[in-house]
């Protein structure tokens, strides 16, 4: 049998997960395995974009989509402000984009739809172990950054979300590479229908190179920082604060 390094690099993740999930917690509390996970995160980040470069994710037919696709994180949002813009149908709300740009933006849903559009059905591949393939519809991340204009110090990309998980804010960072790569899109659309409000709505991250929960949902406020230091835990994402995944989960 034959394995992808797709599959390779997912298990490898998958177990890792599982690792840092169970009883081992405290003996990845140490210092020194701490140290050498991030040694091997970044020898993991480079092997990875070496073998891939600008390569995209496999993307399949209709007929292959999933006929169920399992809801990931958090499924509602108990903030106020989202909950009127989620009664509103979302007509009033807008997604901001600012930091260390030259045109800081506020861009409202119907901007985003109008925007040329790109669909792709993909494969959602969860670090818990399941996969589903659906289809998503939204503007390129590029187009936006495009509008605002990164200033030369901008290093990576911090999605602010709506929802609260574990009593804390949620937020997901990538890089720029990631950022420009064709297939990282702001969907509002999955399976051809506006996203529900379990699978994100109004808009989520689709970075398609990457583990699921990379892919940020309940999206409000894109920041472009020059460093991730000093930003929650200022690790780039609740759960690498936590200490449970990976920054970089590339597939």
């Amino acid at each position: 049998m034959i394995l992808s390094r797709r599959r390779l690099i997912q298990a490898g993740a998958v177990g890792a997960g599982g690792l840092l999930l169970s009883g081992c917690d405290r003996l990845t509390r140490k210092p020194e395995v701490l140290d050498f996970l991030g040694q091997a995160e970044d020898l993991h980040r480079v092997t990875q974009r070496g073998l891939a470069g600008d390569a995209l994710a496999r993307e399949f037919s209709e007929s292959q989509m999933s006929p169920t696709f399992r809801a990931n994180g958090s499924l509602a949002v108990a903030d106020p402000v989202y909950r009127a813009h989620f009664a509103q149908g979302f007509s009033q709300w807008a997604l901001r984009v600012d930091g260390l740009v030259a045109h800081p933006l506020m861009l409202p849903l119907s901007a985003l739809k109008a925007m040329p559009q790109r669909t792709q059905i993909t494969r959602h591949d969860c670090v818990e172990g399941w996969s589903a393939i659906g289809k998503w519809t939204g503007p390129r991340l590029a187009a936006l950054l495009d509008l605002a204009r990164l200033r030369p110090e901008a290093r990576y990309l911090v999605f602010h979300c709506a929802d609260l998980y574990g009593g804390r804010p949620y937020y997901e960072s990538i890089d720029l590479v990631e950022a420009f790569h064709p297939q990282t899109i702001l969907a509002w659309a999955m399976n051809g229908q506006p996203l529900e409000e379990q699978h994100g709505a109004p808009l989520r991250l689709r970075v398609e190179r990457q583990l699921g929960y990379k892919h940020a949902k309940f999206v409000t406020r894109i920041e472009a920082v020059a460093s991730l230091a000093g930003i929650y835990g200022g690790k780039g994402g609740y759960w690498e604060d936590n200490g449970r995944y990976a920054w970089y989960a590339g597939i």
